[in-house]
């Protein structure tokens, strides 16, 4: 099982650099994100998660792409207003990403090489993929789009 490189560097959406090393010992749960997709509305599914299990270790991790159907083109700002006025998002977001490409974001290298999608497919196939990180850094598991925050938080909660 390949381990998370919790120094990648990464940005926060208000730009701040960083990387992931505050997360370190939590449950995380990696999302590209994108406000004009049809699965938005996920975003309310991965609030509540966080909001729910946050207390017991869980982080939601936002990352916005625009690579699939353009569908996330608005700046930082226009993602965090979004985000929060429409679902009420406290999760962690981060700069706009690729996560495909000759530009994919070194965090998205690592997740995808991990945790391969149907059939050993390496490129991330749509908006709200999601990828579950155990507290040990693992990088154990990837869900497709159509996996809600729901269906997957039996696989969350054994983790915690």
């Amino acid at each position: 099982m390949t381990t998370l490189d919790y120094t990648v560097p990464v940005t926060r959406l208000d730009g701040t650099p960083t990387d992931l090393t505050e997360h370190e010992g939590k449950v995380l749960l990696i999302v590209n994100t994108a406000s004009r997709c049809g699965y938005t509305p996920q975003y309310a599914g991965l609030e509540e998660l966080w909001q729910d299990l946050g207390t017991r270790g869980l982080t939601i991790l936002g990352f916005p792409c625009n690579q699939f159907g353009m569908q996330e083109p608005g700046t930082a700002s226009e993602i965090q207003e979004f985000c929060q006025l429409r679902y009420g998002v406290s999760f962690p977001l981060y700069e706009k990403i690729d996560v495909n490409g000759p530009n994919t974001h070194p965090l998205y290298a690592q997740l995808k090489l991990a945790a391969p999608g149907l059939l050993g497919s390496h490129p991330v196939k749509w908006n709200f993929t999601k990828f579950l990180v155990d507290r040990k850094g693992n990088i154990v598991r990837r869900y497709s789009s159509r996996d809600t925050p729901e269906s997957i938080r039996a696989d969350i909660d054994a983790l915690l």
